[in-house]
């Protein structure tokens, strides 16, 4: 994985090559100030990678919640996510949505292709994952559910044909290392440095969001 990034800041996400899954769930908390809390986890079954939730079928396996009230349990204390990761060293990190950030969930040719525009206009990004169902969420400033729509509308897409998302209040994201059964884990595409502590807005993010989440419709 990423090395370890160099600053006067604290902010030294990620540093995950042969660190526990506690030491980097207690470092989203200490270091970016983000809540987090302990979701599923990986148990081998017959030889066989399951989540510990047990439905064979499950579609993220390790890598949802693992009780109903989640988000009572999510913290930003990095003394309480040591405690909650003692308890079950292997379970999965999820960032809850709608607090320190939204994200903007976007399929993952469509990120890349605004990834490449955003970089052309020089615009200032958040951290961005990628996950393993090939997905890419970005980071934004809280609010972005109530502003997107509108936003898509001005720019003329109609929001219901853009396979674009904000997940936001009541949802959550999967944080890297964290793996989805046999599938991979989350990474960073843009990974967590001191210059993109303060989040962008999503009105900043939308048209080479939606500009690309449209031509990937076409395809």
């Amino acid at each position: 994985m990423e090395e370890t990034i160099a600053g006067t800041e604290t902010a030294q996400i990620p540093k995950q090559r042969g660190e526990s899954l506690q030491d980097t769930a207690v470092r989203y908390a200490e270091e970016r100030h983000w809540d987090v809390f302990p979701g599923t986890w990986l148990e081998a079954v017959d030889g066989v990678q399951r989540c510990s939730c047990g439905d064979p079928a499950c579609a993220v396996p390790g890598a949802h919640p693992a009780r109903e009230d989640w988000a009572t349990q999510a913290t930003g204390s990095a003394t309480v996510a040591r405690r909650l990761w003692a308890k079950q060293p292997s379970a999965s990190i999820l960032l809850p949505t709608g607090r320190t950030f939204d994200a903007i969930d976007v399929p993952e040719t469509a990120g890349f292709l605004a990834l490449a525009r955003m970089h052309r206009m020089e615009l200032t990004l958040g951290p961005v994952t990628c996950t393993p169902d090939r997905r890419m969420q970005f980071f934004v400033l809280p609010g972005a559910g109530a502003k997107v729509p509108d936003l898509v509308r001005k720019l003329g897409w109609p929001l219901a044909s853009l396979d674009l998302e904000v997940l936001g209040e009541g949802t959550y994201v999967a944080a890297p290392p964290t793996r989805y059964g046999a599938h991979g884990a989350v990474q960073w595409a843009c990974r967590p440095t001191p210059a993109n502590r303060w989040l962008p807005d999503a009105e900043e993010l939308i048209s080479p969001l939606a500009y690309a989440c449209g031509r990937d419709a076409r395809r």
